[in-house]
């Protein structure tokens, strides 16, 4: 059996994770597709800004 844990939160916080729970979704589900869609954004913003950076670097033929 998978070890569960109990997590305690404000009952305004709880309402919000209902409202966002689909019929049938489990709030463990709910919570890793939260966590799942937090690292994909963590991860392209990290894309991003070293696009800026690269960019930032570049030299324009011009300029030689």
């Amino acid at each position: 059996m998978a070890e569960t844990k109990r997590v305690r939160i404000k009952e305004s916080t709880w309402k919000e994770l209902g409202k966002m729970k689909e019929a049938g979704q489990t709030y463990d589900e709910l919570i890793r597709e939260l966590i799942q869609e937090a690292n994909r954004s963590k991860l392209a913003k990290k894309i991003r800004e070293s696009k800026e950076k690269d960019e930032e670097e570049l030299i324009s033929v011009d300029e030689l």
